[in-house]
């Protein structure tokens, strides 16, 4: 779309590429994810409904899901806005804000959000994972799937003219749904019609990306302007990684600030610490793919904010970047995964 190509599109309308700067590339200011609830252990039914206090910080920290009132990140849009603010002074441009239909994107808030802190933020047309799907989402053809995203980008979400800069995050569960598969074929087709980028959310299996590269393939995508997220909770054999990273996509490794002992959605898996994702983008580096990395903290949860005693959205700035540069990440692979990567995929075609 000629009117597209060569620009970013911001919830503010359209930058210039190179007035991006730092961008965070999978992060949340704004949702609900009462969706994936996991109920405590019955001797511990009595947290589930509490406010976050001291006292349950660290068990909310290992449980976030069985927290009702964490689950709810659209209460704190002036904590947010504070965040932003602080995110800005310490070298941070964008925030790409991958809340889609399914779990309460607000356009309207994003945009305030940008307007107050002068943040550039990107919102993400599309749909969550099958489970937040309705009925009449369900229900749509392709046809109809691909008009509802291009709309959101030509037009704009939810009943206003706030038009989406990316299509995602795209949610897919393992094993990919029917549903699903239908909005990733319609991503593809939407995509060709665009040029734009693209975020997936892949199913907590480590072949779940290989099957979603595979529709989209299909379907006519262009995985080179694709991103695919959470591969710090997805894949963990360094070969199967390597043999991931040879499809094309862009590497996002976007859990930074998540540590836990027992990753709630998938018990066999063991997070990994932020140290462990800086040693597997060393790896990725050595291996030749700087040009394909992205990182993000997906911050999605209360108990992540700075308000809570989380590590907040000036994490990777403040705490990451300096111990990549003290583990032999040059500055200019920063540069690439924080700038030149982030503004060569959110470039419209």
């Amino acid at each position: 779309m000629s009117s597209l190509s060569g620009k970013i599109q911001t919830v503010l309308g359209f930058i210039p590429p190179d007035q991006l700067g730092y961008t965070l590339t999978h992060e949340h200011l704004t949702m609900t994810f009462e969706c994936c609830y996991c109920p405590p252990p019955a001797h511990q039914a009595n947290l589930a409904d509490g406010p976050i206090v001291m006292k349950n910080l660290f068990w909310v920290k290992q449980n976030p899901y069985s927290n009702k009132d964490n689950l709810l990140l659209n209460q704190e849009v002036e904590a947010i806005k504070e965040e932003l603010i602080a995110f800005k002074a310490t070298g941070g441009g964008c925030i790409v804000e991958n809340t889609t239909s399914g779990i309460s994107r607000d356009v309207k808030t994003l945009k305030w959000l940008a307007q107050e802190t002068g943040v550039h933020i990107i919102s993400g047309a599309g749909f969550y994972i099958d489970a937040t799907h309705s009925p009449e989402t369900r229900s749509k053809s392709v046809e109809q799937l691909t008009e509802v995203l291009v709309d959101e980008v030509l037009r704009g979400a939810d009943g206003t003219d706030i038009r989406c800069g990316i299509i995602g995050e795209i949610g897919c569960s393992w094993p990919l749904t029917d549903s699903e598969k239908k909005i990733l074929q319609a991503t593809a087709e939407a995509q060709t019609q665009l040029g734009s980028p693209v975020n997936i959310h892949p199913g907590r299996n480590s072949e779940s990306p290989f099957q979603i590269v595979r529709v989209l393939q299909e379907a006519g995508a262009d995985i080179s302007k694709t991103v695919m997220s959470h591969l710090d909770r997805t894949i963990f054999d360094e070969q199967k990684l390597l043999e991931f990273a040879t499809l094309g996509s862009y590497l996002e490794y976007d859990l930074f600030g998540t540590e836990m002992l027992n990753y709630q959605f998938n018990t066999a898996v063991d997070m990994p610490s932020d140290n462990d994702r800086i040693r597997r983008i060393c790896s990725l580096i050595n291996e030749g793919y700087d040009e394909r990395i992205v990182i993000s903290h997906d911050i999605h949860t209360k108990n992540r904010l700075l308000k809570y005693g989380g590590h907040g959205y000036s994490h990777i700035l403040n705490n990451i970047v300096p111990k990549m540069l003290l583990r032999g990440i040059s500055q200019q692979s920063i540069e690439k995964i924080l700038l030149e990567n982030p503004k060569r995929w959110l470039t419209f075609k």
